[in-house]
């Protein structure tokens, strides 16, 4: 039997822009979606800590060290710059490996700088 951990986390990402004509997505900097373990496309389910709105949708890498976190498309209505995300993926894990699973967690503080890193 398979079960769905946590796979990948972003905490306390801070929305940097938004474009309501893109098409759709969460444009995130590469150097934290590699940090993190997210891959281009991936699913993904965001939490707006500023006004509790969730959401899922797909991940696309943004500049390296930019420390882009966009919302586009529909989901731009559902925050705005300054906004605090957390962003969260999900794995579907034998029963044998959950045991010793850690999902991939970073924090991050002003500029979406990493301040820590657990489970890599």
């Amino acid at each position: 039997m398979d079960i769905f951990l946590l796979k990948s986390k972003i905490h306390r990402a801070t929305v940097t822009g938004g474009d309501v004509n893109y098409e759709g997505s969460l444009t995130i900097s590469a150097d934290l979606m590699e940090k993190c373990g997210l891959q281009e496309y991936e699913k993904i389910l965001c939490g707006n800590m500023a006004n509790g709105n969730r959401w899922e949708t797909y991940v696309i890498k943004g500049k390296r060290g930019a420390g882009e976190i966009i919302m586009n498309g529909a989901v731009a209505h559902l925050g705005k710059k300054g906004d605090v995300l957390t962003i969260m993926s999900f794995a579907s894990v034998s029963k044998k490996k959950t045991k010793n699973w850690k999902p991939r967690v970073i924090v991050l503080g002003a500029g979406n700088k990493i301040v820590s890193v657990r489970g890599t």
